[in-house]
């Protein structure tokens, strides 16, 4: 396994630059040196696809193309493997540029308005699938498929493959993106410590149950200060780790789903309706009529404010020092460093970081001491509510881009998502996006290095994962007031309460806009007439509906655990 996710292609791709032709002889040169057996086709069906790729990429063999995407691992694979290797084979030149997450929001944001195609491609969060649908800007794939990119489409694409498609359709059915490359976050936790005797005959002395993978907030608290200050191996420990700092990473540990946790918003799959994880509320048609409780919002009712709390006293009294003045970026590598007992929200994309040999969390024989499993709730959430987030960077192709230049580049989109491609570059990334490749043989053999991200991929749990859904309808502008909110609330300057009310009016005021400006039409903003939170809780529930939800007089609610090895049991009998 390691011999084939270490092979280099820079010999291979030094002699395709040199050909002077595209075509067969350098798919399969290319299919020789990267892909080999790591690929859910056999070498017959690869080579048909990619015969099928130098064939419909003639009409725009010499053409530039441009497409963009954030730095991470997977589209570095991407950028440096797979975009030469589509040029060799198509001719088409493409240059995939990498760029930081916001820069990429900027430029799509600049080519929405100005109307200047900036990049012929973009692969952008799917948490703007509310914003792509409202304002009508880039092509809905499921019409282009059918009409003018008919001609372009690989009839082996399998869009029933991909398990990330129901975030990426609109209300009106519709595919507006193509998964690339998605991760979801996780409770992590030090699974040699939670197994240790004397750990276990502790904790049990001292809480009255088993130490285990907590499956609420009220038994995370509880391990979380049973750790904290303990000394194992020589050193103390903590039970917790999260960040603080008033930056724009504090935005995305919220947004990302935080709250749903907790319990906020409405029961639904992918999301919350009518109000989503974000306490926004969409009306009949979808209309977003609100985000403050006084408007049948959750943004700052009960839950959402219970949410802030328990990310305070957590921050506060389990987690390093240093973390309160720490960014998402500087805080992601501290787990792996050996002294944190468990986090309730770490994302998978950081495991092939958190793998690597001679880490103080990592066994002599590369396996982990650690494995993430699905993330407790807090005293709000029910049964039928999603669980966590997910995030799904999507191939979107914006209607301001010329109709030739499009199809080339939706052709990239294809190949580096193909099912010839698709398990390679799954094993460099481990950011999966098709079920075929999950389920590959190279996957079941490589999943105990991978501390449990194969099992929660191949599990029924993994659907309660998705990220931002369809009732936000203007992501950039909105995400971007969260930080600044939770990090008054951070810092001391607001109370939860306060931070909460300050973010959803803010959010209503962009919703206001939005529906004097008119530019959304008839499923843009239309807000409700505002009323008490007793008022809307009745509300809701005579329709059948949570949200907003009164506050829970004891949010201590009993503590609850189960054994890692006896969960992943149950999820392979399903």
């Amino acid at each position: 396994m390691r011999r084939h996710l270490l092979a280099t292609t820079a010999g291979i791709l030094l002699a395709m630059a040199g050909s002077a032709y595209a075509g067969m002889d350098e798919a399969k040169a290319f299919l020789d040196k990267e892909v080999g057996d790591l690929s859910t086709l056999p070498r017959a069906d690869q080579e048909k696809e990619m015969q099928w790729f130098v064939d419909a990429a003639k009409p725009f063999a010499g053409m530039d193309i441009k497409v963009v995407s954030e730095t991470i691992t997977t589209h570095e694979y991407e950028s440096k493997v797979l975009a030469p290797a589509f040029t060799a084979i198509t001719g088409i030149k493409i240059a995939h540029d990498l760029i930081g997450e916001g820069d990429v929001v900027e430029k799509l944001q600049t080519q929405m308005q100005s109307g200047e195609n900036i990049y012929d491609a973009y692969v952008n969060d799917s948490d703007l699938i509310g914003t792509h649908w409202r304002y009508q800007q880039v092509r809905n794939l499921t019409d282009w498929m059918a009409n003018e990119g008919k001609d372009v489409t690989n009839p082996g694409l399998d869009i029933a493959d991909f398990i990330g498609t129901s975030f990426t359709t609109a209300p009106d059915k519709k595919l507006y993106q193509l998964p690339d490359q998605q991760f979801a976050n996780l409770y992590w936790f030090r699974y040699d410590w939670f197994n240790d005797e004397k750990n276990k005959a502790d904790f049990k002395a001292k809480y009255g149950y088993d130490l285990g993978v907590p499956v609420n907030w009220s038994a995370y608290e509880d391990i979380a200060e049973f750790f904290t200050g303990r000394e194992i191996d020589g050193k103390k420990v903590f039970g917790h780790m999260d960040y603080g700092k008033k930056d724009p990473s504090l935005g995305w540990r919220f947004t990302d789903a935080w709250l749903s946790m907790a319990g906020n918003g409405d029961k639904g799959i992918p999301n919350g309706l009518p109000v989503d994880e974000w306490g926004i509320k969409v009306d009949e048609n979808s209309r977003p009529v609100g985000s403050c409780v006084a408007r049948g919002g959750d943004t700052n009712g009960p839950a959402a404010v219970y949410s802030i709390s328990k990310y305070l006293d957590w921050l506060k009294a389990y987690a390093p020092p240093e973390a309160q003045g720490m960014t998402f970026s500087e805080s992601g590598p501290v787990p792996a460093q050996g002294n944190i007992a468990q986090q309730i929200f770490w994302y998978t994309a950081f495991t092939a970081d958190a793998v690597k040999k001679g880490l103080p969390v990592v066994n002599e024989d590369g396996t982990p001491k650690w494995r993430m499993a699905p993330s407790p709730h807090g005293v709000y959430w029910k049964n039928g509510m999603k669980l966590g987030y997910q995030d799904v960077g999507s191939w979107t192709l914006m209607k301001s881009t010329p109709e030739d230049r499009a199809k080339a580049a939706w052709l990239y989109a294809q190949f580096v998502t193909s099912k010839t491609v698709d398990v390679k570059k799954s094993h460099v990334g481990l950011t999966l996006i098709r079920e075929s490749s999950i389920r590959h043989d190279s996957f079941t053999k490589r999943a105990p290095e991978l501390g449990g991200l194969i099992e929660f991929y191949r599990s029924p749990a993994r659907v309660q994962w998705s990220p931002t859904g369809t009732n936000v309808p203007d992501y950039p502008k909105l995400a971007q007031l969260w930080w600044q909110a939770i990090g008054d609330a951070s810092s001391g300057a607001k109370t939860a309460q306060e931070a909460m009310d300050s973010l959803c009016a803010e959010q209503e005021k962009v919703l206001q806009r939005l529906e004097r400006a008119g530019v959304q039409g008839d499923i843009g903003p239309k807000l409700a007439e505002e009323q008490d939170l007793e008022y809307w809780n009745k509300d809701a529930v005579a329709k059948g509906n949570l949200a907003p939800q009164l506050k829970v007089e004891n949010e201590k609610e009993k503590p609850v655990t189960v054994n890692y090895d006896e969960l992943v049991k149950s999820w392979q009998s399903n």
